[in-house]
């Protein structure tokens, strides 16, 4: 490591639970890893997604592992809205003016509402610019809901990829099932999906009609809370027998052979 990043701060990648909007949420020693809440609660200088969504959540570390600074006199700085809408590489934002107080000695954390920042979720801006600074970037573990539904899934988990959201449309959402659909039965990548928690349902409906009955799918809801399931069949046995499962809570979709 050389001596300019000895005198610079880190870019810490919090993960944060995977229960951000729902009723009940999962103690929190429970899902994420001890280092992972101690260095969380080190950090007065944050970059995310939502202010408001990330002091709920440092409010849940400070039960567990004080915080070093009182919680009225964090740094928090959000990602400009177009970061959440367009994505990261959509235009040309430049994150480096975020990352000032790295550049003075000073360790940042970005966090996402859910998850992995910058897996599914904005925050890769930030993690190109501190690279580009010579910053060292430092992942910290905790859940991670794609990882974990694909090992769920019993579906090809060396050759995969995440497609994002699906269309809204009715016509465009099966085109975009079919063209997913040929891919995974065709290459035998795997094909990983979300949806707002409100439209899952749809979304199943619109796969158990578009789908092949030989196609696999695997659905993962809920994961890490109490009422969570995964379950993973062919169309076909789905058809026959579809869960009775809550299914307006977080899920990742997958479809492969």
């Amino acid at each position: 490591m050389s001596s300019t990043q000895d005198s610079q701060g880190k870019l810490y990648l919090v993960p944060a639970p995977l229960d951000f909007g729902c009723a009940v949420q999962a103690p929190l020693q429970d899902v994420m890893p001890l280092r992972t809440i101690k260095v969380a609660a080190q950090l007065s200088s944050w970059i995310c997604e939502n202010a408001k969504s990330t002091r709920a959540y440092l409010k849940r570390i400070n039960e567990l592992q004080p915080l070093s600074t009182v919680l009225q006199s964090l740094q928090i700085q959000e990602l400009p809205r177009e970061v959440h809408k367009k994505g990261d590489h959509a235009g040309n934002f430049d994150a480096r003016p975020l990352l000032a107080a790295a550049l003075k000695g000073q360790d940042i954390g970005l966090v996402s509402e859910a998850g992995m920042p910058a897996i599914a979720d904005p925050g890769s801006s930030v993690v190109r610019a501190a690279h580009d600074l010579g910053l060292q970037v430092v992942p910290l573990t905790g859940p991670m809901s794609l990882m974990l539904a694909l090992a769920a899934s019993g579906l090809n988990g060396q050759n995969f990829a995440f497609v994002g959201y699906l269309p809204q449309d009715g016509g465009e959402r099966s085109q975009r099932i079919r063209e997913l659909e040929s891919l995974a039965l065709k290459t035998g990548q795997t094909q990983l999906f979300i949806e707002t928690p409100y439209r899952n349902a749809a979304l199943l409906q619109a796969l158990l009609q578009t789908l092949q009955q030989n196609t696999r799918l695997a659905l993962s809801c809920g994961l890490t809370m109490d009422n969570g399931w995964s379950r993973s069949a062919l169309t076909s046995a789905w058809k026959r027998d579809r869960p009775d499962a809550p299914l307006d809570l977080p899920t990742v979709f997958c479809i492969g052979r």
